[in-house]
């Protein structure tokens, strides 16, 4: 819920420390089909990819290899939970784990740019309160090195120049604010530089010293100030409004610190790259596109200018302005087949990481020898997947009933589509996709969720919904105060779109989706309570005033976007807004299953927001089936819990859209699943808790 777009400051740090949303699906082997689950679908004669291919650890995945080029690094289980290792570059089958993590999986982490160590984050039971860790190449030994309670790093900036330190964010004093510390990688001594009381972000140089510092307005837009030795100029040098708060942001520095690139969309609709010139101010379009954002960049390793940039609409492609750089992507292009992206560099940028995403079969990644003009490949993520029927995704534009051109994906069961034209023989049954935010977006490419529905014989559909990003600030401003209104007659448009198309049966359409799509899943149920078959809510809201008077502290500097764009709860009209948008008041309108799953440690969407359209469906008698983790926060991290759900999740479709299944079998047994309510609702699942 609430993701937005983060802008990489460097090439070589990419460091994200927001948590992850719904764990991604994971690669499949191939089991024998259980007859008695089996549906009288095209589906039913391909095998049937087993839940634990899908979501449980992958092989190894998050390949990266080090500055100096010595070590490749990646995540793979230790003990049944994602660690990181680490091999010689020239030897990977001398590798050995380097973390110790025993509970909670690994899913972030970078090296030092000095080699020295690894650096990773993590959190406790999906708090989001994440720490930053390292471990010495060398030794083996790890240090703790944000050592705070309650307490969430961010990384502000990082360098070539200075290797053994990096910029962090800590709001230990204050919840709501980052205050920034240059931290020593070695000694893990700790220096503050800025002491922060109103500022949502700043942004570093190779240096490391901060140049900007970015402030929310009144207005639900952004000021940027420039910064000199640590103070903060007293009047802006530029800001946003509303409207292109989500498409503009500066996007890094020049290695001579005398360029600021930024990502622009004001004065057009799309986000521009644009190159500024510090001194003068005098700004010059590098790239822009008029259906799509401009996307990412690969930066020269010395000088820290523009050598490619990335546009993404239905799929993501590069344009090269380097005729070096061009030439390597001309060789990953031809060489592999699906989408590719550069996964880390080396610092002399002679060697690169590539991930490689086939779309129907499972990520591989390579190393990419620029100087020899060699790709060996690493590993396979999940060579499960291998041989396995996986379906390939359909890119498409819908039009929404008022003229907006809805980006979409498609995939459809395996035998249902003979001649591969993206529309099945005959109607079956579907599942709309929604993905979370909303200000995120669906894409193209390998999709578990996809590939797990689509084989238990439903085509499934994500469509990029108003308030998406990537298609210009036009596209998001038209989900202004649109909650329930405009943003869900796309989905339902989408849905009318399938069904007229003989995409999908009338009758047999479930919603889902986490987040804002668990939001839309019950915007679903309750305002449109007879367009689906039934609905599946991951960590959705259900009242708008409790979600934002519980959002995190340290989304406070941004909370003037969230009422400009959903409802303002400290005005009349704007409380009238959230409570007509809130499902929880419509709880009495819903006729069709529901399934719910939610993490109790939730910090973005508490438990509370489930609980509460729970017990209003109790009070009228009307069933509801709810999953609760425990040891989860937003989504869910422990592949043990994912299968878990997801396995009450796809007999709960089959009761309902009338799909294959595998059983529900011990999964629960084996997370921290409780069944809070409705076990008689969902096939198989009474029989799967008595068992325990």
């Amino acid at each position: 819920m609430f993701r937005t777009r983060k802008i990489a400051l460097s090439t070589n740090l990419a460091i994200g420390c927001a948590a992850a949303a719904l764990a991604l699906a994971a690669a499949p082997s191939i089991a024998r089909t259980d007859d008695s689950m089996t549906a009288a679908t095209p589906a039913a004669k391909a095998p049937l990819i087993p839940r634990e291919s899908l979501f449980g650890n992958p092989t190894r995945a998050g390949g990266q290899i080090s500055p100096d080029g010595k070590w490749i690094s990646w995540l793979a289980p230790s003990n049944g939970v994602l660690n990181v290792w680490m091999a010689p570059t020239d030897d990977l089958d001398n590798a050995k784990v380097m973390t110790k993590a025993t509970d909670r999986p690994i899913r972030q982490y970078f090296w030092a740019p000095d080699s020295a160590s690894l650096l990773y984050i993590q959190d406790k039971g999906g708090d989001e309160n994440f720490l930053l860790y390292g471990v010495n190449v060398e030794t083996g030994v790890e240090t703790t090195l944000t050592d705070f309670e309650n307490t969430r790093v961010m990384v502000v900036g990082g360098s070539d120049r200075i290797k053994d330190k990096i910029l962090i964010g800590l709001n230990n004093r204050d919840p709501q604010y980052h205050d920034v510390y240059m931290l020593d990688l070695n000694t893990g001594e700790l220096t503050e530089l800025i002491e922060n009381n109103c500022y949502a972000g700043f942004v570093a140089d190779a240096n490391l010293d901060v140049r900007l510092a970015l402030q929310p307005n009144a207005q639900g837009g952004m000021n940027f100030f420039k910064v000199v030795d640590n103070e903060v100029e007293a009047e802006p040098f530029g800001s946003t409004g509303l409207e292109d708060s989500l498409t503009t942001s500066p996007a890094g520095f020049t290695t001579d610190g005398k360029t600021l690139y930024w990502l622009d969309s004001r004065g057009r609709n799309t986000a521009a790259l644009t190159a500024m010139d510090v001194e003068t101010g005098e700004t010059r379009v590098i790239a822009q596109d008029e259906k799509a954002d401009i996307g990412g960049s690969i930066r020269d390793q010395k000088t820290g200018e523009v050598e490619a940039y990335s546009v993404y609409y239905l799929k993501n492609e590069w344009v090269a302005l380097d005729p070096e750089i061009k030439a390597s992507l001309d060789f990953l292009e031809a060489n592999l087949t699906g989408e590719f992206g550069i996964s880390s560099r080396t610092e002399d940028d002679t060697k690169w990481i590539i991930g490689n995403d086939p779309v129907v079969g499972p990520a591989k990644s390579f190393l990419y020898d620029r100087t020899a003009n060699t790709l060996t490949e690493l590993y396979v993520t999940r060579p499960e997947l291998e041989g396995a029927p996986l379906q390939p995704m359909h890119a498409m534009e819908l039009k929404s009933r008022d003229g907006l051109t809805l980006p979409s994906y498609l995939t459809l069961p395996p035998g249902s589509d003979s001649d591969g034209d993206g529309v099945p023989d005959k109607p079956v049954p579907m599942v709309l996709l929604v993905h979370g935010g909303p200000w995120a977006r669906d894409g193209y490419g390998f999709n578990g969720y996809h590939q797990w529905l689509a084989n238990r014989g439903y085509a499934v559909m994500s469509v990029n919904y108003r308030g998406s990003t990537g298609f210009g600030k036009d596209f998001i401003n038209a989900s202004n105060l649109q909650w329930s209104k405009t943003m869900h007659d796309d989905l339902i448009d989408a849905t009318r779109w399938a069904i007229d198309e003989g995409v999908a049966i009338e009758d047999k359409v479930a919603i889902m989706g986490g987040s804002y799509g668990g939001y839309a899943t019950l915007v679903g149920l309750t305002y449109t309570p007879e367009t689906f078959a039934c609905g599946v809510d991951i960590v959705g809201p259900s009242n708008l005033e409790t979600l934002l008077s519980t959002i995190p502290p340290y989304w406070a500097p941004v909370v003037a976007q969230f009422h400009e764009r959903m409802g303002n709860p400290n005005t009349p009209e704007g409380k009238q807004l959230l409570i007509d948008a809130s499902p929880l008041y419509k709880a009495d309108q819903i006729v069709k299953p529901l399934l719910i799953g939610q993490g109790a440690n939730d910090p973005r969407v508490n438990q509370a927001e489930s609980d509460q359209i729970v017990e209003a469906m109790k009070a009228k008698n009307i069933p509801v089936t709810y999953v609760l983790f425990p040891d989860e926060g937003h989504g869910f991290a422990k592949p043990s819990n994912n299968i878990a759900f997801n396995a009450v999740t796809e007999n709960f479709l089959a009761t309902c859209l009338g799909g294959r299944a595998e059983p529900i079998a011990d999964t629960i047994e084996e997370s921290t699943a409780q069944i809070e309510e409705g076990a008689d609702f969902v096939q198989g699942l009474k029989a799967a808790i008595n068992a325990d």
